[in-house]
């Protein structure tokens, strides 16, 4: 079973639970939510489902997502951007990231370490933390690499490099 399949199934428990309807277009916006496998914004599910399903439009795919974060089965972040990313990671998962200034590339690290520093800082004050996120902004080794080629006069381009994003 994919990470796709089970989403759905997970999905449509929590609708059949919450008294909603599970429709085709909520399903294919699961579908395409999980197999994207990262940080995604409503925008760009909603580009990459359309070319497939023309009669899904943005608010659907808007509204799938508010379930889904409902359901704890997404997380919504603003890395810096003017628009929500979606995380289809379990809200409950202390995870940290490394965000490419260049190219918007997210890569998602764990360190016990830094939970266990946060967690003592946390008591140290008194205070009960209900989240905890680390984002480090910088350049990822891509950009590294590909801004060294134009330094020594290389190739432009490098193959699968992600193109600089832009805002919606």
């Amino acid at each position: 079973m994919t990470d796709s399949d089970s989403g759905v199934r997970n999905f449509t428990d929590f609708l059949s639970r919450a008294g909603l309807k599970s429709t085709r277009q909520r399903e294919r916006i699961v579908r395409a939510f999980f197999a994207a496998g990262r940080h995604i914004s409503a925008e760009e599910l909603y580009h990459q489902i359309r070319a497939q399903e023309p009669s899904i439009g943005l608010v659907t795919v808007y509204r799938t997502l508010k379930l889904l974060r409902q359901a704890g089965m997404a997380t919504e972040r603003k890395f810096g951007d003017t628009y929500a990313r979606f995380d289809p990671n379990p809200a409950d998962w202390t995870h940290h990231h490394l965000i490419c200034t260049r190219c918007g590339k997210i890569r998602e690290f764990q360190d016990a370490t830094l939970r266990d520093l946060g967690a003592k800082v946390a008591r140290s004050q008194g205070f009960t933390v209900s989240e905890q996120r680390l984002e480090l902004y910088g350049i990822c080794r891509d950009c590294a690499r590909l801004d060294g080629r134009r330094a020594t006069g290389g190739s432009r381009a490098v193959q699968g490099h992600a193109q600089p994003r832009s805002a919606p």
